[in-house]
């Protein structure tokens, strides 16, 4: 029986002014991952300068490097031992000057990660830190007391397993890390913290960087009474031990909206810069995360279309509570995934991986892409051995581990992938079949989709900055409409296995995910295979 899509519930929106990261594209490089330069099988800031005119050909705006800052590596560059300059592993600063020159020469953004939450134990502020209770830099970090019985100071937990304390036998306190040991939190609740981290922000804009996404921006306040977080009712064990507490007292408390907005305001006194934070939490919750006034992040990461599962009326219910608590003014956001999550072609399978291309693009909002999602990576299986990420290795056999999404991109079919002269510090994955030069010399490859998507972006201001309306699902299909003045499209998705029909009024094909039917005639109905997107302009 074949599924008829309703028209669904309209949602209005308000007018907007368009600014470049609302009109654009961003793309993320896990930079240890994206292009060798030198041969020693890490990627560099060199060889993204090498691969810019990929970013160029596929269409994106902005390209958001993963930090390349000075690190010991127990987080692959989330413990940072030095704000204001780069790991030689990376390259030079002088490397990032001409990156930032070559990216803005041909009309690319660059957008640094900024981890202000906790610095690596090797960084100078934290070795003044606890080389004594009387340094001035004590309180840089959050130093307590043991409890009664000589253990950590409360319940709370590091996101890595284990303990958020660690005992430090000099001075005889603990100190917390939300995540490992080698990363102690920062006290954000010192000014004199946030004048440093603050400064360091102003040295990269200073540079020419033209925004930053913040990592864990929901977690830089903590409780100043320090009580125990509460029990989870919903943990499950192959969760991870740190889901066994609910992070109240750790998380998203009220005093982080300040640090925001002053972040925030660092920025906007260098003009048109855009502030992106990392915020895994409810959409209620999200939201408020543009602050007061619209005084917040510009892009507080949404994070929905990862978790959600794949099916129609799942994802049409989300895309309207997400719109629904949008703040009046706010602009939307979507990710399909992310160096911490296992990537789309894996989640879905390759066929509906193109499906989500089309959604991710077609939603309103600025998109966030992962590379090699434009050319249908998937996660690449690490045997025990090979394994790098912390996370794996502190609590192994719970599918924890972060590596099989971080694996170097394929730039053609040779041995190494094209990524590099030496020994890739990952394993590639199917690089002989998926990879950039094979699909760009296939006119129907994921990679062909990705660049007539972010073309069609371009050439229909629908896209960009008209309202999203009648969004609907019947069985597997789900669908919606973007218009401006002149143009009206319609976007049916069908994520289920078999081929369905579906009514819609008279119209043409713009684009198929199969890109093999354009400006086909429809009038009263559309076919659609198995795992097939469309948009169709309304005649």
């Amino acid at each position: 029986m074949e599924d008829d899509v309703p028209a669904g519930n309209r949602t209005s929106v308000s007018s907007i002014e368009e600014h470049w990261w609302q009109r654009g594209v961003v793309y993320q490089i896990y930079p240890r991952s994206f292009a060798d330069s030198n041969g020693d099988g890490i990627g560099d800031v060199p060889g993204i300068t090498g691969r810019l005119d990929h970013l160029v050909g596929l269409g994106v705006d902005a390209l958001w490097v993963s930090p390349m800052y000075p690190s010991p590596m127990a987080d692959f560059g989330y413990d940072v031992a030095d704000y204001c300059n780069v790991d030689p592993m990376f390259g030079t600063l002088a490397d990032v000057d001409r990156l930032i020159a070559a990216a803005h020469a041909r009309g690319l953004k660059l957008i640094f990660d900024f981890v202000p939450n906790h610095s690596s134990d090797a960084h100078p502020w934290f070795r003044e830190s606890r080389a004594s209770r009387e340094t001035s830099k004590r309180d840089w970090y959050i130093w307590r007391d043991p409890a009664a019985d000589g253990g950590p100071p409360n319940n709370w937990l590091g996101h890595f397993g284990g303990s958020g304390w660690e005992w430090d036998a000099t001075t005889r306190q603990y100190y917390l890390h939300s995540f490992l040991r080698q990363q102690p939190d920062l006290n954000w609740r010192n000014p004199a913290v946030r004048a440093a981290m603050y400064d360091a922000l102003r040295f990269w804009l200073d540079r020419g960087v033209d925004g930053f996404r913040v990592d864990v921006l929901w977690l830089l306040i903590k409780d100043d009474k320090f009580r125990d977080n509460p029990p989870n009712p919903a943990y499950a064990p192959n969760r991870g031990s740190y889901d066994r507490l609910l992070p109240v007292y750790t998380a998203d408390r009220p005093e982080v909206q300040d640090i925001v907005a002053e972040m925030r305001a660092v920025l906007d006194g260098y003009g048109e810069r855009v502030l992106i934070g990392e915020i895994y939490l409810p959409i209620e919750r999200l939201v408020a995360y543009y602050g007061r006034d619209l005084k917040g992040a510009h892009l507080p990461f949404n994070f929905q279309l990862i978790d959600a599962p794949w099916s129609a009326p799942a994802l049409a219910a989300m895309i309207r509570e997400y719109e629904a608590a949008l703040p009046a003014g706010a602009w939307p956001n979507w990710v399909l995934g992310n160096h911490d999550k296992p990537r789309i072609a894996s989640r879905v399978g390759a066929a509906q991986a193109r499906v989500a291309a089309m959604l991710l693009l077609t939603l309103r909002g600025t998109p966030t892409l992962y590379y090699g999602d434009e050319i249908g990576m998937a996660d690449v299986p690490i045997a025990p051995e090979c394994v790098q990420d912390p996370a794996e290795k502190n609590q192994p056999g719970i599918g924890l581990g972060r590596d099989p999404e971080r694996t170097p991109m394929a730039w053609d079919p040779s041995p190494l992938g094209g990524f590099t002269t030496g020994e890739p510090w990952l394993p590639l994955g199917e690089h002989a079949a998926v990879n950039v030069a094979s699909a760009l010399s296939d006119s129907v490859s994921m990679l062909s989709l990705y660049r007539r998507l972010l073309a069609l972006r371009r050439e229909q201001a629908a896209l960009t900055a008209g309202p999203l309306e009648t969004v609907a699902a019947v069985g597997d299909i789900l669908t919606y409409e973007r218009r401006d003045r002149e143009t009206r499209l319609a976007i049916v998705l069908n994520l289920g296995h078999q081929a369905r029909q579906v009514p819609i009024d008279k119209a043409r094909v713009v684009l198929s995910t199969f890109l093999d039917r354009a400006d086909e005639s429809v009038d009263g109905a559309i076919s659609l295979r198995a795992a097939e997107g469309v948009v169709v302009a309304h005649c």
